[in-house]
Protein backbone atom coordinates (compact mmCIF):
# COMPACT_ATOMS: atom_id res chain seq x y z
CA UNK A 1 0.00 0.00 0.00
CA UNK A 2 0.99 3.31 -0.68
CA UNK A 3 1.81 6.01 2.21
CA UNK A 4 -0.09 9.33 1.78
CA UNK A 5 2.93 11.27 0.54
CA UNK A 6 3.67 8.16 -2.57
CA UNK A 7 0.09 8.72 -3.30
CA UNK A 8 0.09 12.19 -3.63
CA UNK A 9 2.86 11.79 -5.66
CA UNK A 10 1.43 9.42 -8.10
CA UNK A 11 -1.42 11.55 -8.71
CA UNK A 12 1.03 14.21 -9.86
CA UNK A 13 2.18 11.96 -12.27
CA UNK A 14 -0.75 10.93 -13.32
CA UNK A 15 -1.71 14.55 -14.21
CA UNK A 16 1.30 14.58 -16.86
CA UNK A 17 0.28 11.07 -18.38
CA UNK A 18 -2.88 12.77 -18.77
CA UNK A 19 -1.97 15.72 -20.50
CA UNK A 20 0.65 13.60 -22.53
CA UNK A 21 -1.77 11.42 -23.70
CA UNK A 22 -3.44 14.58 -25.23
CA UNK A 23 -0.51 15.37 -26.60
CA UNK A 24 0.05 12.09 -28.29
CA UNK A 25 -3.36 12.44 -29.73
CA UNK A 26 -3.18 16.04 -31.39
CA UNK A 27 0.18 15.18 -32.25
CA UNK A 28 -1.57 11.95 -34.60
CA UNK A 29 -3.95 14.25 -36.20
CA UNK A 30 -3.45 14.42 -40.11
CA UNK A 31 -2.21 18.68 -39.50
CA UNK A 32 -0.05 17.77 -36.64
CA UNK A 33 1.85 15.37 -38.78
CA UNK A 34 1.56 17.36 -41.95
CA UNK A 35 3.57 20.26 -40.43
CA UNK A 36 5.88 17.80 -38.15
CA UNK A 37 4.59 18.77 -34.73
CA UNK A 38 5.67 16.15 -32.36
CA UNK A 39 4.05 15.41 -29.25
CA UNK A 40 6.41 16.49 -27.32
CA UNK A 41 6.28 19.80 -28.84
CA UNK A 42 2.60 19.76 -28.24
CA UNK A 43 3.02 18.94 -24.67
CA UNK A 44 5.26 21.25 -23.40
CA UNK A 45 2.74 23.77 -25.04
CA UNK A 46 0.19 22.15 -23.24
CA UNK A 47 2.08 22.28 -20.32
CA UNK A 48 2.55 25.88 -20.43
CA UNK A 49 -1.07 26.62 -20.65
CA UNK A 50 -1.46 24.53 -17.57
CA UNK A 51 1.21 26.27 -15.79
CA UNK A 52 0.00 29.84 -16.03
CA UNK A 53 -3.87 28.99 -15.59
CA UNK A 54 -4.85 26.29 -13.72
CA UNK A 55 -1.89 25.40 -11.85
CA UNK A 56 -2.48 27.38 -8.79
CA UNK A 57 -5.43 24.82 -7.63
CA UNK A 58 -2.96 22.34 -7.95
CA UNK A 59 -2.37 20.53 -4.64
CA UNK A 60 1.40 21.85 -3.42
CA UNK A 61 1.59 17.62 -2.36
CA UNK A 62 1.29 16.71 -5.88
CA UNK A 63 4.45 18.85 -7.27
CA UNK A 64 6.89 16.23 -6.55
CA UNK A 65 5.05 14.58 -9.18
CA UNK A 66 5.51 16.84 -11.79
CA UNK A 67 9.24 17.00 -10.89
CA UNK A 68 9.82 13.37 -11.12
CA UNK A 69 8.32 13.62 -14.78
CA UNK A 70 10.47 16.36 -14.94
CA UNK A 71 13.67 14.73 -14.07
CA UNK A 72 13.62 11.23 -13.39
CA UNK A 73 11.65 10.28 -16.61
CA UNK A 74 13.70 12.71 -18.74
CA UNK A 75 16.68 10.61 -18.22
CA UNK A 76 14.90 7.21 -18.94
CA UNK A 77 13.68 8.88 -22.05
CA UNK A 78 16.94 9.95 -23.38
CA UNK A 79 18.25 6.44 -21.67
CA UNK A 80 15.92 4.65 -24.31
CA UNK A 81 17.15 7.04 -27.16
CA UNK A 82 19.67 4.98 -27.63
CA UNK A 83 17.45 1.94 -29.23
CA UNK A 84 17.51 4.95 -31.84
CA UNK A 85 20.90 5.14 -32.89
CA UNK A 86 24.06 2.83 -33.60
CA UNK A 87 27.46 3.37 -33.36
CA UNK A 88 27.96 3.39 -36.46
CA UNK A 89 26.02 6.84 -36.29
CA UNK A 90 28.10 7.70 -34.10
CA UNK A 91 31.51 7.44 -36.45
CA UNK A 92 29.61 9.14 -38.83
CA UNK A 93 28.98 12.58 -36.74
CA UNK A 94 32.89 11.92 -35.82
CA UNK A 95 35.90 14.77 -34.56
CA UNK A 96 33.94 17.58 -36.19
CA UNK A 97 31.04 17.24 -33.85
CA UNK A 98 33.38 16.51 -30.78
CA UNK A 99 35.44 19.86 -32.16
CA UNK A 100 32.11 22.33 -32.33
CA UNK A 101 30.99 21.03 -29.18
CA UNK A 102 34.06 22.04 -27.19
CA UNK A 103 34.55 25.59 -28.86
CA UNK A 104 30.56 26.26 -28.36
CA UNK A 105 31.16 25.11 -24.49
CA UNK A 106 34.69 26.90 -24.01
CA UNK A 107 33.07 30.23 -25.56
CA UNK A 108 29.69 30.00 -24.16
CA UNK A 109 31.21 29.81 -20.76
CA UNK A 110 33.77 32.18 -20.59
CA UNK A 111 31.77 34.81 -22.66
CA UNK A 112 28.83 34.36 -20.03
CA UNK A 113 31.67 35.33 -17.33
CA UNK A 114 33.01 38.38 -18.74
CA UNK A 115 29.87 40.05 -20.05
CA UNK A 116 28.00 39.03 -16.58
CA UNK A 117 31.21 41.24 -15.18
CA UNK A 118 30.29 44.02 -17.70
CA UNK A 119 26.47 43.66 -16.81
CA UNK A 120 27.95 43.66 -13.10
CA UNK A 121 25.59 40.66 -12.25
CA UNK A 122 25.91 38.45 -9.24
CA UNK A 123 29.18 35.97 -10.58
CA UNK A 124 27.62 32.94 -9.82
CA UNK A 125 24.29 33.52 -11.60
CA UNK A 126 26.26 34.74 -14.42
CA UNK A 127 28.26 31.10 -14.15
CA UNK A 128 25.26 28.86 -13.84
CA UNK A 129 23.45 30.75 -16.52
CA UNK A 130 26.55 30.56 -19.02
CA UNK A 131 26.82 27.14 -17.92
CA UNK A 132 23.06 25.98 -18.38
CA UNK A 133 23.35 27.07 -21.77
CA UNK A 134 26.78 26.09 -23.02
CA UNK A 135 25.80 22.54 -22.06
CA UNK A 136 22.86 20.57 -21.47
CA UNK A 137 20.75 23.05 -19.53
CA UNK A 138 19.12 22.45 -16.12
CA UNK A 139 21.20 19.37 -15.80
CA UNK A 140 24.22 21.32 -15.70
CA UNK A 141 22.83 24.34 -13.52
CA UNK A 142 21.82 21.96 -10.94
CA UNK A 143 25.42 20.25 -11.11
CA UNK A 144 27.24 23.01 -11.02
CA UNK A 145 25.46 24.38 -7.89
CA UNK A 146 26.61 21.55 -6.01
CA UNK A 147 30.09 22.40 -7.36
CA UNK A 148 29.93 26.56 -6.03
CA UNK A 149 27.69 25.76 -3.38
CA UNK A 150 24.89 28.41 -4.79
CA UNK A 151 21.95 29.46 -3.06
CA UNK A 152 18.83 28.20 -4.29
CA UNK A 153 17.24 31.00 -5.81
CA UNK A 154 20.05 31.69 -7.89
CA UNK A 155 19.84 28.42 -9.62
CA UNK A 156 15.97 28.51 -10.12
CA UNK A 157 16.81 31.87 -12.11
CA UNK A 158 19.42 29.94 -14.46
CA UNK A 159 17.44 27.31 -14.66
CA UNK A 160 14.54 29.72 -15.95
CA UNK A 161 16.62 31.21 -18.41
CA UNK A 162 17.48 27.36 -19.97
CA UNK A 163 13.77 26.86 -19.84
CA UNK A 164 12.64 29.96 -21.71
CA UNK A 165 15.73 29.84 -23.96
CA UNK A 166 15.74 26.61 -25.04
CA UNK A 167 11.90 25.93 -25.38
CA UNK A 168 12.24 29.13 -27.91
CA UNK A 169 14.90 27.20 -29.92
CA UNK A 170 12.33 24.20 -30.13
CA UNK A 171 9.81 26.12 -32.58
CA UNK A 172 12.72 28.68 -33.81
CA UNK A 173 14.99 25.87 -35.21
CA UNK A 174 12.74 23.87 -36.50
CA UNK A 175 10.86 27.13 -38.74
CA UNK A 176 14.26 28.08 -39.38
CA UNK A 177 14.61 24.69 -41.18
CA UNK A 178 11.76 23.90 -43.02
CA UNK A 179 11.57 27.36 -44.56
CA UNK A 180 14.99 27.14 -45.98
CA UNK A 181 16.53 30.35 -43.67
CA UNK A 182 19.26 28.25 -42.78
CA UNK A 183 21.04 26.84 -45.71
CA UNK A 184 22.33 23.28 -44.21
CA UNK A 185 22.60 19.93 -44.89
CA UNK A 186 20.68 17.91 -42.55
CA UNK A 187 24.05 16.57 -41.05
CA UNK A 188 24.87 20.28 -40.67
CA UNK A 189 21.90 21.39 -38.77
CA UNK A 190 22.25 18.09 -36.52
CA UNK A 191 25.38 19.72 -35.74
CA UNK A 192 24.54 22.79 -35.11
CA UNK A 193 21.12 21.53 -33.06
CA UNK A 194 22.69 19.38 -30.99
CA UNK A 195 25.57 22.14 -30.21
CA UNK A 196 23.82 25.58 -29.54
CA UNK A 197 20.31 23.96 -27.87
CA UNK A 198 20.26 24.23 -23.98
CA UNK A 199 18.08 21.20 -22.51
CA UNK A 200 18.68 16.92 -24.01
CA UNK A 201 14.39 17.10 -23.80
CA UNK A 202 14.42 20.37 -25.95
CA UNK A 203 17.22 18.81 -28.80
CA UNK A 204 15.11 15.93 -29.09
CA UNK A 205 11.72 18.16 -29.60
CA UNK A 206 13.72 19.79 -31.92
CA UNK A 207 15.72 17.06 -33.89
CA UNK A 208 12.31 15.39 -34.19
CA UNK A 209 10.34 18.02 -36.11
CA UNK A 210 12.78 18.71 -38.43
CA UNK A 211 13.13 14.45 -39.67
CA UNK A 212 15.47 11.65 -38.28
CA UNK A 213 18.35 12.65 -40.44
CA UNK A 214 18.60 15.90 -38.33
CA UNK A 215 17.45 14.85 -34.86
CA UNK A 216 19.78 11.50 -35.17
CA UNK A 217 22.89 13.91 -35.26
CA UNK A 218 21.55 16.59 -32.97
CA UNK A 219 21.41 13.81 -30.11
CA UNK A 220 24.47 12.68 -30.77
CA UNK A 221 26.12 15.72 -30.92
CA UNK A 222 23.85 16.68 -27.89
CA UNK A 223 25.19 13.95 -25.63
CA UNK A 224 28.89 14.48 -26.71
CA UNK A 225 28.17 18.54 -25.09
CA UNK A 226 26.79 16.54 -22.38
CA UNK A 227 29.91 14.70 -21.40
CA UNK A 228 31.72 17.34 -21.02
CA UNK A 229 30.06 18.51 -18.05
CA UNK A 230 32.63 16.14 -16.34
CA UNK A 231 35.70 17.89 -17.27
CA UNK A 232 34.03 21.54 -16.67
CA UNK A 233 32.82 20.37 -13.54
CA UNK A 234 36.32 19.66 -11.96
CA UNK A 235 37.49 22.80 -13.37
CA UNK A 236 34.76 24.92 -11.66
CA UNK A 237 35.45 22.64 -8.29
CA UNK A 238 38.80 23.46 -8.53
CA UNK A 239 37.96 27.46 -8.98
CA UNK A 240 35.70 27.67 -6.10
CA UNK A 241 37.77 25.85 -3.87
CA UNK A 242 40.24 28.11 -4.37
CA UNK A 243 37.43 30.40 -3.84
CA UNK A 244 37.67 32.47 -7.32
CA UNK A 245 34.46 30.89 -8.16
CA UNK A 246 31.99 30.06 -5.43
CA UNK A 247 28.55 32.15 -4.40
CA UNK A 248 29.78 35.25 -2.63
CA UNK A 249 26.78 34.83 -0.35
CA UNK A 250 27.55 31.28 0.70
CA UNK A 251 30.70 29.95 2.68
CA UNK A 252 33.33 27.73 0.56
CA UNK A 253 32.20 24.12 0.62
CA UNK A 254 33.31 21.56 -1.99
CA UNK A 255 31.15 19.09 -2.61
CA UNK A 256 30.71 15.64 -4.89
CA UNK A 257 31.47 16.08 -8.30
CA UNK A 258 28.40 15.23 -10.31
CA UNK A 259 28.24 12.84 -13.14
CA UNK A 260 25.60 12.79 -15.68
CA UNK A 261 25.09 8.78 -15.32
CA UNK A 262 21.70 9.26 -17.92
CA UNK A 263 25.00 10.06 -20.46
CA UNK A 264 27.01 7.32 -19.94
CA UNK A 265 23.88 4.77 -19.71
CA UNK A 266 22.60 6.31 -23.28
CA UNK A 267 25.91 5.62 -25.16
CA UNK A 268 25.85 2.15 -22.97
CA UNK A 269 22.45 1.33 -25.15
CA UNK A 270 23.99 2.18 -28.27
CA UNK A 271 26.19 0.04 -28.31
CA UNK A 272 23.63 -2.76 -27.31
CA UNK A 273 21.58 -1.39 -30.19
CA UNK A 274 24.56 -1.58 -32.33
CA UNK A 275 24.49 -5.45 -32.00
CA UNK A 276 21.27 -5.73 -33.54
CA UNK A 277 19.83 -8.15 -31.07
CA UNK A 278 16.42 -7.09 -30.82
CA UNK A 279 13.95 -7.56 -33.51
CA UNK A 280 12.63 -4.35 -35.60
CA UNK A 281 9.17 -4.78 -33.78
CA UNK A 282 10.63 -4.29 -30.38
CA UNK A 283 12.91 -2.09 -31.17
CA UNK A 284 10.25 0.22 -32.67
CA UNK A 285 7.97 -0.90 -29.42
CA UNK A 286 10.80 0.82 -27.42
CA UNK A 287 11.18 3.64 -29.66
CA UNK A 288 7.26 4.42 -29.36
CA UNK A 289 7.21 3.95 -25.45
CA UNK A 290 10.38 5.91 -25.16
CA UNK A 291 8.36 8.71 -27.11
CA UNK A 292 5.72 9.04 -24.85
CA UNK A 293 8.20 9.34 -21.64
CA UNK A 294 9.92 11.99 -23.68
CA UNK A 295 6.22 14.06 -23.87
CA UNK A 296 5.87 13.70 -20.70
CA UNK A 297 9.26 15.02 -19.62
CA UNK A 298 8.26 17.81 -22.35
CA UNK A 299 4.89 18.48 -20.49
CA UNK A 300 6.04 18.33 -16.48
CA UNK A 301 8.90 20.94 -17.78
CA UNK A 302 6.08 23.06 -19.64
CA UNK A 303 4.08 23.07 -16.62
CA UNK A 304 7.04 24.13 -14.66
CA UNK A 305 6.79 27.46 -16.66
CA UNK A 306 5.10 30.06 -15.25
CA UNK A 307 5.67 34.10 -16.07
CA UNK A 308 5.23 34.84 -12.00
CA UNK A 309 9.00 33.11 -11.64
CA UNK A 310 10.77 35.55 -14.43
CA UNK A 311 9.32 38.18 -12.73
CA UNK A 312 11.00 37.61 -9.34
CA UNK A 313 14.86 37.07 -11.33
CA UNK A 314 14.81 40.91 -12.57
CA UNK A 315 16.05 41.79 -16.49
CA UNK A 316 19.84 41.12 -15.77
CA UNK A 317 20.10 37.20 -16.09
CA UNK A 318 17.69 37.17 -18.61
CA UNK A 319 19.89 39.89 -21.09
CA UNK A 320 22.87 37.71 -20.29
CA UNK A 321 20.78 34.19 -21.24
CA UNK A 322 19.59 36.44 -24.57
CA UNK A 323 23.15 38.02 -25.64
CA UNK A 324 24.77 33.89 -25.04
CA UNK A 325 21.72 32.61 -27.43
CA UNK A 326 22.58 34.87 -30.33
CA UNK A 327 25.78 33.49 -30.27
CA UNK A 328 24.89 30.14 -29.99
CA UNK A 329 22.26 31.04 -32.80
CA UNK A 330 24.90 33.22 -34.86
CA UNK A 331 27.81 31.33 -34.05
CA UNK A 332 26.50 27.99 -34.29
CA UNK A 333 25.01 28.31 -37.81
CA UNK A 334 28.82 29.98 -38.95
CA UNK A 335 30.22 26.86 -37.25
CA UNK A 336 27.97 24.48 -38.82
CA UNK A 337 28.11 26.42 -42.24
CA UNK A 338 32.03 25.93 -41.73
CA UNK A 339 32.15 22.40 -41.51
Amino acid sequence: MLNKQQLSMLYGILLIVLFSLVAFFIGGMHWAKSVSISPMIIGIVIGMIYANTLRSNLPQTWVPGITFCAKRVLRVGIVLYGFRLTLQDVTAVGLPAIAVDAIVVCVTIVGGLLIGRILKLDRSIALLTSVGAGICGAAAVLGTEGAINAKPYKTAVAVSTVVIFGTLSMFLYPVLYRNGLLHLSPQSMGIMTGSTVHEVAHVVGAGNAMGKDVSNIAIIVKMIRVMMLVPVLLVVSWFAAKGKMGDAEAPVQRKGITIPWFAVFFLLVIGFNSLNLLSHPITEGINTFDTFLLTMAMTALGAETSIDKFKKAGAKPFLLAALLYCWLLGGGYLIARAL
